[in-house]
């Protein structure tokens, strides 16, 4: 690297190539750990028991179940600034957030149509709800399940409001924090490549 300007391509190269091997085996793990999280929260959607009545109660879990989805975002958008990898990150952050606002809302119909039959057009089960949440997620709304009291249809409005800011804001949030932590990196490649 002596002797070379520090604008050279083959100076970055040079400092980025011994890094390239462990920062792809911290990214390779930074998106099974996303999946690792995801599927743990399905299966515990499926199999744990929901035994409880929707109550005051249940109103106050999804109501900190929404703020603990906010911090986990809030979590995600500052490892995307600081990865070598914010693309990996943002996808990772996406994979682990997505399933739990879903499953959130999800246990919750669940819960609800458990309480009260007539909540919903049909009774649901566990898959019911989770494809209630999807549909509604999607826009979609296929019209088959519908949300017939008006504590169900609170409670799905609030989702409808948190999927449209999930889909406009967050995204738009985390394609932001990808965009920082990419200047970061240059700013870091290009004080290293100054640097004697």
């Amino acid at each position: 690297m002596a002797g070379r300007p520090p604008g050279d391509p083959r100076v970055r190269s040079e400092l980025t190539q011994h890094l390239v091997p462990q920062e792809r085996r911290r990214a390779t793990r930074a998106l099974l750990e996303s999946a690792l999280v995801s599927v743990a929260v399905l299966v515990g959607y499926f199999v744990l028991p929901f035994d409880s009545r929707f109550t005051t109660a249940t109103v106050l879990l999804l109501v900190g179940g929404l703020a603990a989805v906010a911090a986990l975002l809030v979590w995600h958008l500052r490892s995307i600034i600081r990865s070598p990898y914010p693309r990996v990150r943002a996808v990772a952050a996406l994979a682990t957030t997505l399933p739990v606002f879903l499953v959130l809302f999800s246990t919750t119909y669940y819960v609800m149509s458990r309480t009260q039959v007539d909540n919903f057009s049909e009774p649901l089960t566990r898959l019911d709800s989770f494809y209630f949440v999807v549909t509604v997620f999607a826009t979609v709304g296929f019209g088959d399940i519908t949300a017939k009291t008006e504590a169900a249809r609170a409670i799905t409005t609030v989702q409808m409001l948190g999927d449209v800011a999930f889909v406009g804001l967050v995204a738009q949030v985390i394609v932001g924090a990808v965009r920082a932590g990419l200047r970061r990196q240059g700013a870091k490649i290009s004080s290293e490549e100054d640097s004697p």
